[in-house]
């Protein structure tokens, strides 16, 4: 997919639950809930920007490493 010029890579839930080493479902379950954005094929199915998912897995590992509390 091409926005503005620039290609934007997108990620299937299969390899989105892989990164964060969780069920597919629970990635569908996290977009579902707006932990996560999506965009729909036109098939239907989901798919994830892949700089938002790492973010979000960057925001994960920093706060394993830094627990509070």
């Amino acid at each position: 997919m091409a926005l503005h010029g620039e290609s934007e890579v997108l990620l299937t839930p299969a390899e989105v639950a892989s990164l964060f080493r969780v069920d597919p479902k629970t990635v569908t379950r996290w977009a579902k809930a707006g932990k996560l954005s999506s965009i729909r094929t036109l098939g239907g199915h989901r798919r994830y920007r892949e700089a938002e998912v790492r973010a979000l897995l960057g925001a994960a590992s920093e706060g394993a490493e830094n627990p509070t509390g």
